[in-house]
């Protein structure tokens, strides 16, 4: 029996992975006309991924819903984001970051979007990202999102966070120590 080592997945999470994946994949082309299930499935199942593959499963257990949006240009790597319809349940009501969450002295949230997003393997999304999503469908009606922030904009304190109402996108500015019950985070990768 093979072991299974931290951050990858056993056998069977990989097949039910792969399955939801290609479901997913399948029902939602709009996101992805040009490509083919069966060349980013051979990506998926080369040897050297299956640490990608753990975070595409936290993704998944956290309510994100990844799929493939494009392809990296420079690494032909496929491109994930979460593609849940609102912020990813799971990842709610954060703070920005590790230096804001130590920094809040009352009433703590259980972590920071880049903490978590670092400990499954991800990255936020930029504002470009998020900008590029909301082309591909209609996502956070009623939540909001912590983006990549700029370092000149994070020394002051802040954070970007983006959202979509009124039939565009938002990007605002807050504190890097508030949180609130709708504003998470969504995730990328390049498998």
């Amino acid at each position: 029996m093979a072991v299974k080592h931290k951050n990858q997945l056993s056998a069977a999470e990989r097949k039910k992975l792969l399955a939801e994946l290609k479901d997913r994949f399948e029902k939602n082309m709009q996101r992805h006309k040009a490509l083919d299930w069966s060349q980013v499935l051979a990506r998926l199942e080369l040897p050297e991924v299956n640490t990608k593959l753990w975070s595409l499963q936290s993704m998944e257990q956290t309510g994100g819903e990844p799929d493939v949006v494009g392809i990296d240009k420079q690494t032909g790597g496929y491109i994930f984001y979460d593609c849940s319809a609102e912020t990813p349940g799971d990842r709610r009501s954060l703070c920005y970051d590790e230096a804001a969450l130590e920094a809040r002295k009352e009433n703590k949230p259980a972590g920071s979007a880049v903490g978590m997003a670092s400990e499954m393997g991800i990255e936020l999304l930029t504002e470009e990202n998020y900008r590029q999503l909301q082309t591909l469908g209609s996502f956070d009606n009623k939540t909001s999102n912590w983006l990549q922030t700029p370092v000149e904009i994070r020394k002051l304190g802040g954070a970007i966070f983006g959202d979509y109402r009124f039939g565009r996108v938002f990007v605002y500015h807050n504190g890097v120590q508030s949180y609130y019950s709708g504003r998470g985070f969504r995730g990328a990768i390049t498998v």
